[in-house]
């Protein structure tokens, strides 16, 4: 009688097409990164109205235009552990769930302070399910096209704020400012029930928690018949297995723990120069002299930059990762200081931004899917939450950055020039990681789990 064979799940998933299960699974996990991006960008867009309807001032709403941030902040934190601990399905439907619920509540707010508790609580879910689409998708991709498509998955934030406006733009003349976040709380909520019936565990997590074989069986056989003839299934990790260790404590590991800093630092710095900029370059440009219709027409340009996303991440999946991005920094950090210099040269100066917005946009997507790929399956979860929850401080200090360089009277060069720094900072933390993890990625695999028969 023949043993049925030892199937390795990884191995299995890059020998095979990319089939239709997994295209469902990649769709999902868009359409959850498109939702943050649109309820994110959703209270900028009703911000005129609620001046407006509330009789408030400009500053009353600093508190409301904070609180996802914040939430986003402690999501991303708690999320990541947990999705290590319960699985990724569970905190990815419950999180999209949460941020669908509160978004809808935001809509019947009667006050500022109503719709500054819900909007944090929408942040909270929104935080959470954002690290838990990248460890899903990066978690169901061959090795040769994790890059590419996780980043083409981030495509999806850009696209979801830039829809937020056009719709806002269209709805609130006809329905008013509730209509959109009553939108922006109706269509997770759909998608919750459509993850509750099609998104499938983590194949890589059922195997590292030694779920039983017949649900690991029944997943790859979504993505090939091949694999119902597997008696059993290991898998192997390019990245150093820390043993007896989950979550948190492998991320803070002394083999991960400089590089878990160093991703930190860099996306830290990303958001710093991109809120810094958002928020505050129609502010400066106007300051400096610029009518206020181009002044917003010339700074829209910084967030649309991230059409260069999946090009870095074919480059990514082909040549070495932290130096792609940490060369994508480096001339962020040169485009920024360069708009500070081009302010007498409306031409250069709208090239400058979008050059800015194209490397600044590219390097901060493609740092989740180098994350993803840096930690092993039992922390991957929480390594990515917990960089994304720690850039989303740099994004409050951006804004907070300006502020005081604008209340000390910087000039608008000197203010780019300082933003630029941030630049080289992740520059440099992604070459210390570099230089501290030159093998990762093409480490040999670790011991690997078998389980069952």
């Amino acid at each position: 009688m023949n043993q049925r064979p030892v199937v390795d799940v990884q191995t299995f998933i890059n020998e095979h097409p990319f089939s239709g299960f997994q295209w469902l699974i990649f769709a999902m996990c868009f359409a959850i990164v498109l939702l943050d991006g649109f309820d994110t960008a959703a209270i900028g867009f009703i911000a005129p109205s609620l001046i407006t309807e509330w009789g408030i001032g400009k500053p009353a709403l600093a508190p409301v235009l904070s609180a996802a941030l914040f939430g986003l902040a402690c999501g991303a934190l708690v999320s990541g552990p947990l999705s290590d601990r319960l699985g990724r399905r569970a905190l990815l439907t419950g999180s999209v769930g949460l941020f669908g619920v509160a978004c809808l509540a935001s809509s019947f707010a009667g006050d500022l302070s109503e719709l500054t508790a819900l909007r944090f609580v929408t942040g909270v879910g929104l935080g959470a399910a954002m690290p838990n689409a990248v460890t899903m998708i990066g978690e169901f991709c061959p090795d040769r096209r994790r890059a590419t498509l996780i980043n083409l998955m981030f495509c999806g934030f850009p696209l979801g704020a830039a829809l937020g406006g056009f719709l806002a733009a269209w709805m609130i003349p006809h329905w008013g400012w509730r209509s959109v976040l009553q939108l922006g709380g109706a269509v997770p909520l759909a998608l919750t029930v459509l993850l509750l019936l099609k998104l499938p565990e983590s194949v890589r997590y059922r195997v590292a928690k030694g779920h039983p074989v017949e649900r690991i069986r029944a997943t790859l056989a979504r993505i090939s018949s091949a694999a119902a003839d597997a008696g059993s299934f290991t898998m192997t990790e390019t990245a150093v297995h820390v043993e007896g260790r989950s979550g948190m404590r492998v991320v803070l590991s002394r083999e991960y723990v400089v590089g878990s800093v160093m991703l930190w630092v860099a996306y830290f710095m990303g958001l710093v120069i991109f809120y810094a900029s958002i928020n505050w370059m129609p502010i400066l440009l106007k300051e400096a002299g610029l009518n206020p219709q181009r002044a917003t027409l010339i700074s829209a340009l910084f967030p649309l930059g991230g059409v260069g996303a999946v090009l870095s991440g074919v480059l990514m999946d082909r040549f070495n990762a932290n130096r792609i991005i940490a060369a994508c920094y480096a001339l962020t950090a040169v485009s920024v200081y360069c708009i500070g210099q081009a302010l007498g040269n409306v031409g250069l100066l709208v090239l400058t931004v979008f050059a800015a917005g194209v490397l600044m946009n590219t390097a901060q997507s493609s740092l989740p899917a180098l994350a993803a790929a840096f930690y092993p399956t039992q922390g991957r979860g929480t390594g990515v939450a917990w960089m994304l929850g720690i850039g989303r401080f740099g994004g409050i200090a951006g804004s907070f950055l300006v502020a005081e360089l604008a209340r000390r009277h910087v000039s608008f060069e000197g203010i780019f020039a300082t933003i630029a720094v941030a630049g080289v900072v992740s520059c440099v933390a992604l070459l210390v990681k570099q230089a501290v993890h030159p093998s990762v990625g093409r480490a040999k695999p670790a011991g690997a789990e078998s389980l069952g028969h």
